[in-house]
C-alpha cells in the first residue's frame, strides 16, 4: 500500500458521546418520570414507586437503543445523522429486549415498533435541531439586548425600582408611618 493510499481518518467514538448517548437517556428517564406520576397504576403501587419504574424503564430503552446506535455507527464509520444506523440499532435493541419481554414473538414486534420509533425520533431531531438552535441564538441575542434572559412584562404590578423610585418609595412610607403615628397617638388621648 502506497503512501498516497490512505484511509481517511476516523474521528475518535467518544466525540459528541454526550449528546448522542448520555443526554437522550437522562432525558427518557425524566420524561419516564413524567409519564408515571400520571399513570392510572401510581394509586395502587405509590407514586414514587411507579414514577422512578417508569424512569428506570424508560432509561434503560433509550440507553440500549442509543448504545446499538452508535454502535452501528462506529462500525459502519457513517456520520451521526445517518438514518440508517437509526433503523439498525433500533432493530437490534428492539429485538433484544423484545425477546426478554415477550419471546420469539415479541422480538419480532418490538424490533419492527423501535425501528420505526427510532428513526422517526432521529429523523425528526435532524429536522428540529436548525431551528432549536436559531431558536436559542435569538433568545441569547434578545437576552443581551434588553439586559437578561427574563423581562417583567410592563402590564405587570411588579415593578422593578431605580434609585430615584426607591428613595421616592422610601419617603411615602415614611410619610404613612408618621401619620398612622398621629393617628394611634390621638386614639390613645
Amino acid at each position: 500500500m502506497a503512501t498516497d493510499d490512505k484511509l481517511p481518518e476516523i474521528p475518535s467514538s467518544l466525540e459528541g458521546w454526550k449528546e448522542r448517548f448520555l443526554l437522550p437517556t437522562v432525558f427518557a428517564g425524566i420524561a419516564g418520570a413524567g409519564v408515571g406520576s400520571i399513570s392510572r397504576h401510581r394509586k395502587v403501587q405509590g407514586l414514587a414507586k411507579i414514577s422512578s419504574t417508569y424512569a428506570a424503564n424508560f432509561a434503560i430503552v433509550t440507553g440500549c437503543y442509543c448504545g446499538a446506535r452508535e454502535f452501528v455507527r462506529v462500525n459502519r464509520h457513517s456520520d451521526p445523522e445517518d438514518l440508517l444506523d437509526s433503523a439498525i440499532a433500533g432493530f437490534g435493541s428492539g429485538a433484544i429486549l423484545g425477546r426478554l419481554q415477550g419471546g420469539q414473538l415479541g422480538a419480532v414486534r418490538y424490533s419492527i415498533v423501535f425501528a420505526i420509533v427510532g428513526t422517526s425520533v432521529d429523523y425528526a431531531t435532524i429536522k428540529l435541531k436548525p431551528i432549536m438552535k436559531n431558536f436559542s441564538e435569538s433568545i441569547y441575542q434578545n437576552s443581551q439586548k434588553d439586559g437578561g434572559w427574563f423581562k417583567i412584562p410592563e402590564w405587570s404590578p411588579i415593578k422593578v425600582l431605580d434609585e430615584e423610585a426607591l428613595a421616592a418609595k422610601k419617603v411615602r412610607e415614611e410619610k404613612l408611618i408618621a401619620q398612622r403615628n398621629n393617628l394611634n397617638n390621638l386614639s390613645k388621648e
